[in-house]
């Protein structure tokens, strides 16, 4: 088995394919996480609700919303993202959607990664709302009641004191949510996105040399993971108030979050 010779002729024929997917798959992990995150930041909230004691009016619309942000965070953790797309996909086309007319002719980039990116995004918004009320929650109740003390409304509050907190308090699980998002999105092509495995494998089937292929496929996988972590770690640094005087190498296997 001549690996090396199947590398060559894989890039040096079919070159295009990895980077098609490459660029696919990048385009839904930030998609996903950062559309999931805005999403997120909502049923967090939804679920923080606390109708109960209230006044009739209000109970009326915020149970509703509290059932449903637990039942959505319940249902999109509990199931395999392989089947939520299997699911979405004939649903739409139960409802008449038809994906395959959706940007007509434009390879890689089509209806069905548009179908992908909404997969992606609905499923990561489950996750990342687990993750935004964590960080909710650890944000102390002293500085809130600070808040309120120095004339802060609750929408003021939200804003300025606790969600700012929570999201920085989130960063580090944020972005772990972005390269499980990195790595998953390869489930997306039982639906035919032509994300890094989809493309990875047409490549592999032109010449019927799959492990070839495949291990091209976890190598880009696994440099796409190093690459988003040591900018991860770089951002919690930045954050932290520090100056960087690592080079990116040292930053992603050397950088620890606090200074002992």
């Amino acid at each position: 088995m001549d690996i090396a010779g199947d590398f060559s002729v894989l890039l040096g024929n079919y070159g295009i394919f990895y980077l098609q997917g490459i660029a696919a798959t990048i385009l839904l992990s930030i998609v996903g996480t950062f559309g999931g995150l805005a999403l997120g930041i909502f049923l967090a909230f939804g679920k923080k609700l606390q109708p109960k004691g209230k006044r009739v009016s209000v109970q009326l619309w915020q149970w509703p919303i509290k059932v449903f942000c637990q039942a959505y965070s319940i249902i999109l953790r509990g199931t395999p993202m392989m089947v939520q797309a299997i699911l979405f996909k004939y649903g739409t086309q139960m409802l008449g959607v038809k994906w395959t007319e959706i940007l007509q002719g434009v390879p890689v980039f089509n209806g069905w990664m548009v179908a992908g990116l909404i997969v992606i995004t609905l499923n990561t918004t489950a996750y990342m709302g687990e993750i935004i009320q964590a960080g909710l929650n650890g944000v102390d109740k002293g500085q809130v009641e600070g808040a309120r003390s120095l004339g802060m409304n609750d929408l003021q509050i939200l804003f300025h004191v606790t969600l700012p907190q929570a999201i920085r308090n989130s960063i580090p699980t944020i972005g772990n949510e972005w390269i499980v998002n990195i790595k998953d999105s390869s489930v997306l092509n039982v639906i035919s996105v032509a994300e890094l495995y989809f493309m990875g494998n047409s490549a592999a089937s032109k010449g019927y040399r799959y492990f070839a292929s495949y291990l091209i496929i976890a190598l880009i996988y696994l440099t796409l993971t190093l690459i988003a972590t040591g900018i991860l770690k770089m951002v919690e640094f930045k954050m932290d108030g520090k100056k960087s005087k690592f080079r990116f190498i040292n930053v992603l296997f050397h950088y620890k979050t606090k200074e002992a």
